[in-house]
């Protein structure tokens, strides 16, 4: 019976679109029924982890709040009683604590008091010994992230502290192999060939991810959060800064909520939110100020991405805010396992270093079907490039012709649109298609739209530059 109750609203929408397109419904003045109706519904499906009113204070276990003596057994033996206790929260209280990476457990909530501030090392050694990870959307043995979980259930970080992941010029940037990160001549990096390439060589051979080992000597950086495999996650209220990379990177996970967060980190691919084939995901009330994407929706890389063919879907992003980064609302390039139903709304986007809005990048390299991407109700101040950015074509060509199709944007705002309002880019054999915009006002662009290989574009209500455009089907 609870089953026919959930599944319930599906089927009447599926019946009503069905008996709707039978009977000619525009024409007729029935209005269609409206895709936002499925957030409630997800959100009803995304379930906050729970916690004892036990209390497990770092200090109690040998913490010292001086921000050089190294915590991190403290920390450690905090989160394993609480989690054999039965779960409750492991207190950090106000003050700076040194620490290497924490590995969170189940049923615990490590929480932050204001003033706390948590000093993660810089010395890769201390990311050892390696774990089962993902990289750029391949898995393999690397570094462990700076806080780290694995198939744990109900997990939380909380509070009004901050995480600092002391990341810069002078270690874990130097790794992207790019002068304006620290890196000079003679230093190692990421993106010599027996790196990197390596890894995405191994990945393509089915090399098994045991056989992955990294780590030492590979130059690849260590995410900050990264929950794998978990089920009921919530990150709530924290500050984010200086991270190695990724921030906050859900891998895999069902049931995550991330909300009040902040995150400023401007290093070499300081994406602020990367969900990873993960289902059922609110990003809410946060701001992100980012030297890369702010959120990027992904779920894997190339053939590790097939392998897995897991998709990111049903995520919902409300009232948050982005300033700088490579796109606001980004979905790629590592999607190869697909990605469906995002839900974006109620969010602000401004800074001259922002370079777009909405981003979709994908490539048939990559492959994989990009569908029911919906925003509404975005105000934008300036960006750079392109409102709206759909490109098929973000790396190299293969095999693998990706599929982008069902985009809806509607009451949007745009006071400075950089230089093309609307960029679509497909391939002939697999057009842009089914992409409808409502309600649209872009001031101070370059270029109103360009279109390559397209399908069903239409512009109700969409004034660019002072000029209404009206397009219908467009090819």
């Amino acid at each position: 019976m609870n089953i026919l109750k959930r599944t319930q609203p599906h089927l009447i929408l599926i019946i009503s679109l069905v008996f709707l397109s039978s009977c000619g419904a525009e024409k007729q003045g029935v209005s269609e029924p409206d895709v936002w109706d499925l957030v409630p519904e997800i959100l009803e499906n995304i379930k906050t982890p729970e916690f004892r009113d036990e209390v497990y204070n770092i200090l109690d276990y040998g913490a010292v709040a001086d921000g050089q003596t190294d915590a991190s057994d403290a920390i450690r033996s905090a989160i394993v009683a609480c989690s054999e206790d039965g779960g409750g929260k492991v207190l950090v209280p106000a003050g700076s604590y040194a620490t290497g990476p924490i590995y969170l457990q189940s049923n615990v909530n490590l929480h932050l008091e204001e003033g706390a501030r948590l000093l993660f090392s810089t010395d890769p050694k201390d990311y050892l010994p390696l774990v089962y990870t993902r990289w750029e959307g391949v898995e393999l043995m690397n570094y462990s992230p700076l806080i780290y979980a694995f198939e744990e259930v109900n997990i939380a970080v909380t509070g009004k502290g901050v995480l600092d992941g002391q990341a810069n010029e002078t270690n874990w940037w130097p790794w992207k192999g790019k002068k304006e990160y620290g890196w000079k001549e003679g230093m190692p990096q990421q993106e010599d060939a027996d790196k990197r390439h390596k890894l995405f060589q191994m990945a393509e051979d089915d090399i098994p991810v045991e056989n992955r080992v990294f780590g030492e000597g590979y130059y690849l950086r260590p995410q900050f959060v990264q929950p794998y495999l978990c089920k009921n996650v919530l990150i709530q209220g924290v500050k984010i800064v200086n991270s190695p990379m990724w921030i906050l990177n859900p891998v895999l996970c069902q049931n995550v909520t991330i909300e009040g967060v902040t995150v400023e980190s401007h290093g070499p691919n300081s994406d602020g939110c990367d969900p990873e084939s993960s289902k059922n995901v609110l990003i809410k009330d946060c701001f992100f100020n980012t030297g890369d994407d702010c959120i990027a929706i992904k779920s894997g890389r190339n053939a590790d991405g097939r392998r897995i063919n897991i998709p990111s879907e049903n995520i919902i992003i409300q009232n948050c805010k982005m300033a700088d980064g490579h796109g606001g609302v980004v979905i790629g390039s590592e999607i190869s396992g697909g990605v469906k139903n995002v839900f974006a709304e109620n969010c602000e986007m401004n800074s001259p270093h922002l370079e777009r809005a909405l981003r979709i990048k994908t490539s048939s390299m990559r492959g994989g079907v990009i569908e029911d991407i919906y925003l509404r109700n975005i105000t934008v101040g300036q960006i750079s490039q392109q409102v709206i950015r759909v490109n098929m074509f973000y790396e190299d060509s293969g095999a693998y012709v990706p599929i982008v199709r069902n985009i809806r944007v509607e009451n949007m705002e745009v006071m400075d649109g950089g230089k093309v309002g609307v960029l679509l880019e497909g391939y002939e054999s697999s057009p842009v298609e089914n992409v409808k915009l409502k309600n649209i006002n872009i001031k101070h662009v370059e270029k109103d739209y360009e279109f390559s290989n397209v399908k069903g574009v239409s512009f109700n209500n969409v004034t660019i530059n002072g000029k209404e455009i009206e397009l219908e089907g467009k090819k």
